[in-house]
């Protein structure tokens, strides 16, 4: 199995904050290189992030399920 080299993605939009303390926050991010760039996906990342914060993700065919209101 091969590893992947991380790829750059974009923070466009903090959707909402979840998990038990609120430490998690699910967030839109554009790939910015690789074979999905320009795809945005939904995903859950722990600790604080903002809008245009960059990050690196290990895999992007993964996305996060949408976190829908009681």
């Amino acid at each position: 199995m091969a590893i992947n080299e991380p790829t750059p993605v974009e923070v466009v939009e903090v959707v909402v904050k979840t998990g038990i303390h609120g430490e998690v926050y699910q967030v839109m991010c554009k790939v910015l290189d690789g074979k999905d760039r320009g795809r945005v996906i939904r995903r859950n990342v722990k600790g604080p992030v903002k809008k245009g914060d960059i990050m690196m993700l290990l895999e992007t065919e993964r996305e996060a399920k949408e976190i829908k209101a009681k």
